[in-house]
């Protein structure tokens, strides 16, 4: 289990990070969340022990080693290849930097090619490679030596929504195995179908903290997505209602005031008939950064 206690970081008159605290238990998802600027990456280089920093990080309760640094896997935002590597290259060189030997790495490379259907063959330049295989590349590099700690920044940045799905199962299947996994997106929807809990970051402030569930439970159900032939002038005129979006023909999304006014808007759209959909839900992750961020 990663911990980490009053976090701080200053750059010169600037403050990164004040006093952030959050723990990652094995086999669970962080979503570290923040606007640009907000202090995800300094997070990030603090545990990686790129920067120095005020405030204690523990891995299984204790300072992290070097041998502690070999069990972490780490994907930058940044992609870092290099273009005139094959990919075998590349890959047995970050991985023996990972203590691992090139034995087992030529044993274990095909194995990952496959299953993240990267299109390309080992001897080929990285430079060859679409951006979406150079992505997924880079990812072989940061997992193939099965790490404890994961930490990924942007994973499916410029990828299809198929390869998305083949990264997004690669990685349900690292919290399966055990990996403490930490994970950075700006893509709310992603954030929101990976992790268990997250933290959202603002100008270097840990402002919200906590189990996904519990976080967009204590905002209220103040949506309400419904389903009828009804003319979205009528629903903008319901009492309780903020704003009324349009998801797509025939379902709309209404803000309410306050959950408790979901009977009334129930019945009052209702009068006993039958209605498609009335789902009254938490606000949306996305929802909820538009709001704290």
């Amino acid at each position: 289990m990663l911990k980490i206690d009053h976090l701080s970081k200053s750059f010169g008159a600037k403050k990164v990070l004040s006093d952030v605290n959050f723990e990652v238990p094995n086999g669970k998802i962080l979503g570290i969340i923040g606007k640009n600027g907000a202090g995800k990456t300094t997070t990030f280089h603090s545990i990686l022990n790129f920067i120095t920093f005020t405030g204690t990080i523990l891995w299984n309760g204790e300072p992290l080693t070097e041998k502690d640094y070999d069990q972490i896997g780490y994907l930058p935002e940044e992609r870092s290849l290099i273009q005139k590597l094959t990919v075998k290259e590349q890959v047995r060189y970050l991985a023996n930097l990972k203590n691992m030997s090139t034995k087992e790495i030529y044993q274990k490379l095909p194995v990952w090619m496959d299953k993240l259907k990267v299109k390309g063959n080992l001897n080929d330049k990285i430079s060859s490679l679409s951006k979406g295989n150079q992505q997924k590349v880079q990812l072989i590099c940061t997992l193939i030596h099965q790490p404890s700690l994961i930490i990924l920044d942007e994973p499916f940045s410029g990828l299809d929504p198929i390869n998305v799905d083949i990264l997004r199962n690669t990685i349900l299947e690292e919290k399966k195995r055990g990996a403490a996994i930490i994970f950075s997106d700006h893509d709310m929807n992603n954030v929101e179908s990976l992790c268990d809990s997250i933290v959202l970051l603002k100008d270097g402030y840990a402002v919200i903290n906590g189990n996904l569930h519990d976080v967009r439970s204590s905002f209220g159900n103040t949506n309400i997505f419904v389903e009828a032939e009804l003319a979205i002038s009528r629903l903008k005129e319901l009492p309780h209602v903020l704003s009324v979006i349009e998801e797509k023909d025939g379902l709309y999304k209404l803000t309410i005031s306050d959950e408790k006014y979901g009977p009334e808007i129930f019945d009052q759209l209702t009068h006993g008939q039958y209605i498609k959909v009335f789902a009254q839900q938490p606000p949306t992750l996305t929802d909820i950064f538009k709001k704290e961020a």
